[in-house]
C-alpha cells in the first residue's frame, strides 16, 4: 500500500438514462469524512449516528432507482463537512452543532476552508443535478424530483410518532397524493412532518425543483424502520408502487 487515502467521488449519477418521469435525489447518503479531517474531533460512534448521514437513505435510494428505472444523485460524503441540501453560508450548511452534539471541527472555520467545502463537496453535487435536469430538459422529459431523506425517531429527547413524512410547498397535488398513495394518517404517514420546507433550510426543493417550475418533494423515512438491508428494501418497494400509481393517476388526468 502506498498510504496515500482513497477517496470516493463527492457525487455519483446512476441510471442517468432512466425513463422514469422521477429524478431521485439523495444529499445525506454517506458518513464518510476524509482522513485530513480527523473525524472533525468526533468519537466513532458519533459518526454512525445520525448526526453524520441520513441512515438507510442511500440504500432506499439505490433500490427505488433500479425499481422505477430513474436516474438517481447520491453523495458521496458526509453532510457535517457541508449540508448539500442547505443554501451555502445558512446556518445549517457547515455545523458546528447537529442536534445537541456538538462538532469540533466546524468550528472558527476560516472563509478559505468554507470556500473549499463548497468547491470539493458542494458545487460537485449541485452541478451533476444541474447538468442532469437540464439534459432532461433539453430532451423534452418529465421530470419530478423526489429526494430521500431519514429521521432520527427521537429528536432532543422527543419521540416522532410517524413512520413517513412527504415534504412539500408549492407541490401541493403531488406531494398530497404521494402521501395519501403510501397510505396517509391511516398508515401513520404525514404530510410536511418532521419538518417544513424552507429557502434558508433547504436547497434541492426551492432550487432544483420550484425555481425549474418542477414538481419536487423530499421523502422522509423514519431510521429505525430502514436501519437493515430487509427494511430498505421493503421501503424500496413500497415508495416505488405508491410513485408509480402517481404517475399513472397524472398521465390519466
Amino acid at each position: 500500500m502506498d498510504g496515500v487515502e482513497r477517496l470516493p467521488p463527492p457525487v455519483r449519477v446512476l441510471n442517468a438514462q432512466g425513463s422514469s418521469p422521477y429524478v431521485l435525489m439523495c444529499e445525506h447518503a454517506s458518513r464518510f469524512i476524509p482522513a485530513e479531517h480527523k473525524g472533525l474531533g468526533l468519537a466513532t460512534e458519533d459518526l454512525a449516528r445520525h448526526i453524520a448521514w441520513d441512515i438507510g437513505a442511500g440504500q432506499v435510494a439505490e433500490a427505488l432507482a433500479h425499481s422505477l428505472d430513474a436516474p438517481l444523485v447520491i453523495a458521496g460524503y458526509s453532510r457535517l463537512l457541508i449540508d448539500l441540501n442547505r443554501p451555502v453560508g445558512s446556518a445549517t450548511s457547515i455545523p458546528e452543532v447537529s442536534e445537541t452534539t456538538a462538532i469540533p471541527g466546524n468550528r472558527n472555520l476560516s472563509a478559505g476552508e468554507r470556500a473549499r467545502r463548497v468547491a470539493l463537496y458542494f458545487e460537485p453535487y449541485q452541478r451533476a443535478a444541474r447538468q442532469l435536469l437540464d439534459a432532461r430538459q433539453a430532451d423534452a422529459k418529465v421530470s419530478a424530483i423526489v429526494g430521500i431523506h431519514s429521521f432520527t425517531p427521537v429528536f432532543k429527547g422527543v419521540a416522532r410518532p410517524w413512520h413517513a413524512g412527504i415534504l412539500y410547498r408549492k407541490s401541493q397535488g403531488f406531494g398530497h397524493a404521494l402521501a395519501q398513495a403510501l397510505g396517509g394518517p391511516q398508515q401513520s404517514i404525514a404530510e410536511n412532518e418532521p419538518y417544513q420546507i424552507e429557502d434558508d433550510g433547504d436547497y434541492t426543493v426551492p432550487v432544483h425543483g420550484e425555481a425549474r417550475g418542477l414538481d419536487a418533494v423530499l421523502v422522509e423515512i423514519r431510521q429505525d424502520l430502514i436501519a437493515d438491508e430487509r427494511g430498505a428494501l421493503a421501503w424500496a418497494a413500497r415508495l416505488s408502487a405508491a410513485l408509480e400509481r402517481c404517475a399513472d393517476a397524472r398521465r390519466g388526468s
